[in-house]
């Protein structure tokens, strides 16, 4: 009882893995994300903190860095991609008719920080420039956290619950500062949980003051017809190669003369391996 009273207080919006639930539902709709813990084992961890070592491997270690598109070269995080704890969240928040607008693999180098509150869209034509209220969900972002962040300043994300809903902008003079807000979140964790957030929440990433570097592998799920951010074509070797449902999920298909005139082609689902992931009876 009283560990669940400390979990109430802390406010997490935990989830399990697998099927998006009728609670989920609601709690991803009052926060605008959720957290799923142990997701990957720590030997999983490793491997695909291997492989995102090897795509920074000559990239900046003084600042905050991001490398696409690494499901192409490395099996570990092309693993991820349809992750049956995480992909039927996605369903049950998306519907069936998505595609994985990019991967990043992000890097917050020891001993430097990149505070700096936004929310997610297009630096070109931002997403609330839509006029729509509320922020449509645009970018569904699955993180997996690949190094500790268990205690507060080891890069965790920072986010501020229910401002997907909010029509007032967080004040410019806030958005360099770790404590933004009175009602932020600073998510600990450990290496192998998933936080899944609506494009439309504010956050930042805190300050990594440890002695190694802090990483994550970043999916972005969204609608079809949304470009893609991490690449203009995904490499043919890599569409040979992968699964039906990953290859679907890249997007890569042969469109008819009017885009999706002749409607969005089915993503081969395996509904029994994914507990029907999409939440419906």
């Amino acid at each position: 009882m009283l560990e669940q009273e400390q979990v109430h207080h802390q406010l997490y919006p935990i989830s399990q893995p697998g099927t998006m639930t009728e609670m989920d539902k609601f709690v991803f709709d009052a926060f605008g994300y959720i957290l799923i813990e142990d997701v990957l084992s720590l030997d999983e961890c490793e491997e695909v903190l291997e492989a995102a070592k090897r795509l920074h491997k000559d990239g900046p270690k003084d600042r905050l860095h991001q490398i696409g598109r690494g499901f192409e070269t490395e099996q570990a995080i092309e693993n991820l991609i349809d992750h049956p704890a995480v992909l039927p969240k996605i369903r049950g928040i998306l519907g069936d008719r998505f595609v994985l607008q990019a991967a990043w693999c992000t890097i917050q180098p020891a001993g430097s920080q990149s505070v700096g509150w936004h929310q997610d869209g297009s630096g070109a034509v931002e997403f609330r420039n839509l006029g729509v209220y509320p922020l449509p969900l645009l970018q569904l972002r699955a993180s997996f956290n690949l190094t500790d962040q268990s205690q507060h300043f080891m890069g965790n994300m920072m986010l501020i619950p229910g401002s997907h809903h909010g029509q007032v902008r967080l004040p410019d003079s806030a958005r360099k500062e770790i404590y933004a807000s009175p009602i932020q979140h600073i998510v600990t964790c450990k290496p192998g949980a998933v936080l899944i957030f609506h494009n439309g929440v504010w956050h930042s990433p805190m300050p990594n003051h440890m002695d190694y570097d802090r990483y994550n592998m970043h999916y972005i799920y969204s609608p079809p017809w949304l470009r893609r951010s991490d690449r203009d074509a995904t490499d043919p070797a890599f569409l040979e190669r992968t699964t039906p449902l990953r290859r679907a999920l890249m997007g890569d298909y042969a469109r008819p003369d009017v885009p999706f005139g002749g409607g969005f082609p089915a993503i081969p689902f395996d509904d029994e391996a994914n507990g029907n992931g999409n939440g419906k009876a």
